[in-house]
């Protein structure tokens, strides 16, 4: 499997998600990981390496994007 084509990728939804179908889905992989609208997957997909993961993660956690 590669970022780039993720079609037989077995996507999970986030830990934090309620019961409703308007949250996050990611996919990890030792190259890195994907993250999508569950809403809406046919839009496509976020993808990050490995280092680029790791920043976005420590961007989240500390709540430097904001809200959306």
């Amino acid at each position: 499997m590669t970022l780039s084509d993720l079609t037989a990728a077995e996507w999970r939804k986030s830990s934090r998600s309620g019961s409703g179908n308007d949250c996050v889905e990611l996919v990890v992989a030792r190259i890195g990981a994907a993250v999508r609208d569950s809403k809406s997957p046919e839009t496509g997909h976020l993808a990050f390496g490995g280092t680029g993961w790791n920043a976005f993660l420590s961007n989240v956690k500390t709540g430097r994007l904001g809200d959306a």
